[in-house]
């Protein structure tokens, strides 16, 4: 064989070689089953690691998983003292005309916040979601124009909303990741929980006390379920975006384009069998937890603080993978007033096996003034004194 043929005939079997290498890891790390929804994400909620995905970027109709943002946008509302969950909502007459799935408002009833809050996230009620809309941003467009505003914040890269409610639209469609994102930022609001768990129950507000049953059977029949949305329309098919937590571990699970309303709640609760069975949740640090105390300060009106974590750290191990790991703390040397509350003093490691996981800043836990002439003096009357 001719040397030059030989050395290209090498290139290629090396090249085969590593690609049957790398395809091999890749379907080892890969869920052996598959789901007959269109896309689909299993997201650890503690990280944002996905643990399964099916065509997670194809932008698709999401149907009433709209409303997920537009709960997220009421939630932020409330947090921030802008919306109170006694605030009265009056229905307007495009509020009372939504179709689909309702909860039957009529143009001038009042209700509050609270209660169409319930008609939104158990009973997914299209007329209360724009009533909700409407009360928060003036009017629904404005409100769409927000939720649009904080899409882009979020990431959600391939998405856009026409809609509070997810009623079909032209042009209105997201993904099963820009789906997941939303949700885990919801999830940051625990309020959100006052509903979701809700079975059955009456919006006793309303004039026809209309009846809500929780259109996410998950939340009934499968362990730690308590969230989050369902939808469906002809266009979107049968979508779901479930949590559910067991001991420190939360999943999130999003089907999209599920061809029955049973397939949808099925395979969304096999990938968090899969999740629950093949993984656990770490809780290291939380956030503002003293990490190491009596740090020397130079120059300050006090001599020492206490180092604080700067953020919430969890980890995602495989069921089988230990739980021991090493922490290494680094605290910057001579470290001089004034120092504001949140400063970086340090960072806090984690080794495991020799391998280093992760980093996280280490925070002053309070400002330390710089000392005066008149504080030096205190300082040495003290020291003479404990003598």
């Amino acid at each position: 064989m001719n040397k030059h043929v030989y050395k290209y005939y090498s290139i290629f079997i090396a090249l085969v070689f590593v690609f049957f290498s790398l395809t091999n890891t890749a379907l080892a790390d890969m869920p052996p089953f598959e789901v007959s929804a269109k896309s689909a994400i299993l997201m650890d909620y503690g990280t944002g690691e996905i643990l399964y995905e099916k065509n997670p970027h194809e932008k698709l109709p999401i149907a009433s998983l709209t409303k997920i943002m537009t709960l997220l946008l009421a939630l932020e509302s409330i947090d921030q003292g802008k919306l109170k969950l006694e605030d009265k909502v009056v229905v307007s007459e495009h509020a009372a005309s939504m179709g689909g799935s309702q909860v039957f408002l009529h143009e001038g009833e009042v209700l509050t916040v609270d209660a169409i809050m319930k008609a939104i996230i158990v009973a997914s009620g299209n007329d209360a979601s724009v009533a909700l809309a409407e009360k928060i941003a003036g009017t629904h467009e404005v409100f769409v124009k927000k939720m649009n505003e904080k899409a882009q914040a979020l990431g959600m890269k391939n998405t856009n909303f026409v809609n509070a409610t997810g009623l079909p639209a032209e042009n209105s469609y997201s993904t099963a990741y820009d789906v997941a994102i939303m949700s885990r930022e919801l999830l940051n609001h625990p309020l959100f929980f006052r509903w979701s768990t809700i079975w059955v129950d009456t919006l006793e507000e309303s004039r026809n006390k209309t009846e809500l049953a929780n259109t996410n059977r998950l939340v009934r029949f499968y362990s730690g379920a308590d969230g989050i949305k369902t939808g469906s329309t002809s266009e979107a098919g049968y979508c779901l975006s479930a949590t559910a937590k067991r001991g420190n571990m939360r999943l999130l699970s999003i089907v999209l384009g599920a061809p029955t309303s049973k397939v949808r709640f099925s395979e969304a609760a096999k990938l968090m069998d899969y999740g629950f069975a093949n993984y656990k949740s770490l809780q290291i640090l939380k956030k503002d937890e003293v990490v190491q105390q009596d740090i020397e300060i130079m120059g300050g009106k006090v001599n020492k603080i206490n180092g604080i974590a700067g953020k919430d750290v969890t980890l995602l191990l495989k069921a089988d993978q230990s739980d021991e790991f090493e922490k290494v703390i680094t605290i910057e040397e001579k470290l001089k007033a004034p120092i504001s509350k949140g400063d970086k003093i340090g960072s806090i490691s984690l080794i495991q096996e020799g391998k280093k996981l992760l980093s996280v800043d280490i925070l002053a836990d309070r400002d330390v003034q710089k000392a005066n002439v008149f504080d030096y003096f205190i300082k040495i009357l003290n020291k003479w004194i404990r003598r």
